[in-house]
């Protein structure tokens, strides 16, 4: 992989990390993959837009993180499952001097999540459940006796500043947010997003799934690093809004 922006290098494996490091403290970024027209999906999963390079990107920036925050369709449609000790994160966290598992944490304004998946029964580290007191009383009963980590933030739907507040309180202070759509939105419609990681397919798929849409006005993004791979971009942008942390 070569670094483009801001001094043009060929990056090894330690230079790789080295560009996705980010200083101590809270910190909240997004990582998505999308094509040249903006689409996020091919037939609904983003695998379809991948490369070698995007894995090792997705790999390393959940390495590098606290927790891992996503949606409950996209957890779902994604086919999430827990970070195994014995994957490529857990073996890039343990030589990184990190704990081997990390944990996911699912937003869902019902408490949709399913105590019987795979996230909640096979997870090392347990899995959270950020939700709203308008859920469910009983499913969210039904994940704590499980033993799934249950946040209630927000009445009506989640308060994603306090939930941030609630991760952080339990050392979770570097927050990696995988999306979907409508959480990035709502996060950046919160002013509670430090950073966007794009990946960037060379590819055009004309799907109606895009990267962000419904947004209450323009976000404004600083270009800070930009690395490529095979025609794939990979770019670090900072974002700036009114209010932001």
């Amino acid at each position: 992989m070569r670094r483009l922006l801001p001094e043009p290098a060929d990056l090894d494996e330690a230079a790789l990390v080295d560009a996705y490091r980010v200083p101590d403290g809270r910190h909240l970024r997004v990582n998505f993959i999308a094509s040249l027209d903006g689409a996020v999906a091919v037939e609904g999963r983003s695998g379809g837009l991948g490369s070698p390079g995007d894995r090792r990107v997705f790999n390393l920036l959940r390495a590098l993180t606290d927790v891992v925050l996503v949606g409950h369709g996209t957890a779902s449609g994604e086919g999430y499952g827990p970070v195994s000790a014995d994957s490529a994160v857990g073996r890039l966290r343990t030589s990184l001097g990190r704990p081997a598992a990390v944990p996911i944490a699912v937003v869902s304004n019902r408490a949709s999540l399913d105590p019987t998946s795979p996230l909640v029964t096979d997870a090392i580290a347990p899995t959270i459940l950020v939700t709203c007191a308008s859920s469910d009383g009983g499913r969210r009963e039904a994940l704590a006796a499980a033993g799934v980590v249950v946040l209630v933030c927000g009445d009506d739907e989640v308060d994603l500043p306090l939930a941030l507040d609630r991760l952080a309180a339990l050392g979770h202070e570097q927050v990696l947010c995988e999306g979907g759509p409508t959480l990035f939105r709502d996060a950046l419609a919160a002013g509670v997003v430090d950073e966007l990681d794009l990946s960037i397919a060379p590819a055009l798929v004309g799907d109606e799934h895009r990267l962000v849409s419904g947004l209450p006005g323009v976000v404004r993004l600083e270009l800070r690093q930009l690395l490529e791979e095979d025609g794939m971009l990979f770019g670090r942008y900072g974002v700036a809004l009114p209010g932001a942390r």
